[in-house]
């Protein structure tokens, strides 16, 4: 068990520093008391500043300090193009609340709500996609406790969990 936690803390390591792969983390709580999925998504600010000065058509995008659209302008129509989730098969509203900027990292705060108990969850994301790859977004869902986890690659963007 040690060496398997070192072995993802060496990888993470490499990642930060090194960042020759392309991957974004994503984490989802299930909050029964609040009937809510709360969504938090780390995404590299480099990759996404590719992304969105492509999409935006404007090469000299700092994404840090842009200049004519909030980051939240950017981000919001963005993630709900990229970032979708169904519970029990029903497609679900999700709600973009917001970002902090965290080292290297943006991380974007969103919510489904209200929601139900549900037993299977598929998540679609596809963010940066478009421009790597071999963009990987990692994504975690917690429920009760137990957390459970999906792979999300350009190939396959999409994934279904069962609690």
């Amino acid at each position: 068990m040690v060496s398997g936690v070192l072995s993802f803390v060496q990888w993470l390591v490499l990642v930060v520093v090194a960042h020759p792969l392309h991957v974004s983390v994503t984490e989802v709580a299930f909050d029964e008391k609040d009937k809510a999925l709360e969504i938090m998504m780390r995404v590299f600010v480099d990759d996404l500043e590719v992304v969105m000065r492509n999409r935006l058509k404007q090469p000299e995008l700092d994404i840090t300090v842009p200049k004519g659209i909030t980051v939240d302008e950017m981000m919001g129509p963005y993630l709900a193009e990229h970032f979708t989730i169904q519970l029990d098969g029903k497609a679900q509203k999700v709600k973009y609340l917001g970002h902090e900027k965290e080292g290297e990292a943006f991380i974007f705060y969103v919510e489904v709500s209200p929601v139900k108990r549900w037993k299977k969850i598929q998540v679609t994301n596809s963010v940066i996609m478009e421009t790597y790859r071999d963009q990987s977004n990692l994504v975690h869902v917690t429920v009760q406790g137990k957390v459970k986890s999906l792979r999300l690659t350009a190939d396959e963007s999409t994934g279904q969990l069962d609690f």
